[in-house]
Parts: structure tokens; C-alpha cells; sequence
């Protein structure tokens, strides 16, 4: 019998569906979400928000933007010119410290979003104790900010994840599949994200059905990343 040919399936643009309409809460995000809910009543000027890679962070981040029109920096980027541009804004984000980030600028930051009855949301993979603080004045603006933690999404988080995804492609997939996919993937968003994309594409260049056998081989190709 002749082998069914593959079809190269288009690269058709799939973005990631940001808006905090789109945002999916589960014990492991409740916490956070809800705080940055509250905005602008928080506990105080600054949060910080620590998890994992995978854990949603930037999806969180995303959705807090689109609510509030906050400005968002990569820490590694933020620099003391820039300041007073930040604190314009209703709100501002620094993503990633754990990166490393200018002390001097972030304290500025601090100082000036204090000034201007601003707040201010931090975002790292790890708490503050390990960002290699220089400025003790800094160090300890931070320690009297408020933490906030989420997690790696558990079971339940993650098959209503794929299944939006899939939802979001058009594509009916078996709860099964989603059920097969759950107890065998990295317990990530972002890998979520990136298998059912790849799930997709093998479908489509392969004109069949998803199937389990045909996830379980994709997923051994999508790993995580940093």
C-alpha cells in the first residue's frame, strides 16, 4: 500500500491568547492572581512575584498589562535614564531579576514610584535573597515588599490548559489524548504551549487524526527550555 504523502502544513501565526479573559486560575496561580486582581489596593507599593519556569508568569504579567496599562521592563534592561519615563505609566513591571539587574536603577525605580504614588511588580524565578543585592537601603526596600508565589501548574491547571489550546487551533481533540498528555509532560506552561503547536503541525503534515501514539511521539521531542 502507498504511503500517504505528508503535507508541509503552513506557518500560520498561532499567538498566545494574553488578555486576562484568557488567563486560566488554579491552586497553583490563585494566590497571585488575586493580588494582582486587587490592584491598585495592595499590601504594599511593591510585590514581588516568584515561580518557576513554565509556572505562567508571563501570561500573569500579560493580563495585569492589559487591565491596567502598566509599563513592563526586562530588569536586565532597566537603566537610570529611563526612569522617570516608567513611573508615567499607572503602574510598572520588572521581569526577571533573577537576570541581574542595575541596583542603583532599581532603587531609583523605587524611589521614584514612591514619589509618584505608583506601584511597582518585580517578577523572578527567585526571591530577592539571591539577586546579589549590593545596596543594603535597596536590599531592604525589598524585604518590605510583598511576596507572592506561584507554582508549577498540577494536573487539573494543565488539561484545561491544553484543552484551550487546542480550542484556541480549532481542534477537537479526545479528552483522552489531553488525559495521556497530562501525566507525561513536563509540568509546564510554556512546554504546554509548545507541544500542542508541534501536535498540530505532525497532524497536519501527516493528514491524520491526534491520536495518543501520535502525541506520545511528539511529546519525547518538546523538552523544556530557560
Amino acid at each position: 500500500m502507498a504511503e500517504t504523502p505528508r503535507q508541509l502544513p503552513l506557518d500560520l501565526p498561532h499567538d498566545a491568547a494574553l488578555g486576562r479573559e484568557d488567563y486560566l486560575v488554579g491552586k497553583s496561580n490563585q494566590a497571585a492572581f488575586e493580588l494582582l486582581e486587587r490592584w491598585p489596593d495592595w499590601p504594599s507599593p511593591v510585590i514581588i512575584l516568584a515561580g518557576p519556569v513554565g509556572s505562567g508568569k508571563t501570561h500573569l504579567v500579560e493580563a495585569f498589562r492589559d487591565e491596567t496599562g502598566a509599563a513592563v521592563i526586562q530588569a536586565r534592561d532597566l537603566a537610570e535614564a529611563g526612569v522617570s519615563a516608567l513611573v508615567t505609566a499607572p503602574a510598572c513591571v520588572v521581569e526577571d531579576a533573577h537576570r541581574g539587574v542595575n541596583n542603583t536603577a532599581l532603587f531609583h525605580l523605587l524611589n521614584a514610584a514612591r514619589q509618584a504614588g505608583k506601584t511597582i511588580l518585580i517578577t523572578s524565578r527567585t526571591w530577592p535573597a539571591s539577586w546579589k543585592i549590593s545596596l543594603p537601603d535597596l536590599l531592604s526596600r525589598l524585604r518590605a515588599a510583598t511576596p507572592v508565589e506561584v507554582l508549577e501548574p498540577d494536573d487539573d491547571l494543565l488539561r484545561r490548559v491544553l484543552v484551550k489550546l487546542f480550542a484556541d487551533r480549532q481542534i477537537a481533540v479526545d479528552i483522552g489524548v489531553v488525559d495521556y498528555l497530562v501525566v507525561r509532560m513536563e509540568r509546564s506552561l510554556e512546554v504546554a504551549l509548545r507541544a500542542v503547536d508541534a501536535i498540530d503541525r505532525e497532524a497536519l503534515a501527516g493528514r491524520v487524526k491526534i491520536t495518543k501514539p501520535l502525541a506520545g511521539r511528539v511529546l519525547e521531542t518538546v523538552t523544556g527550555s530557560d
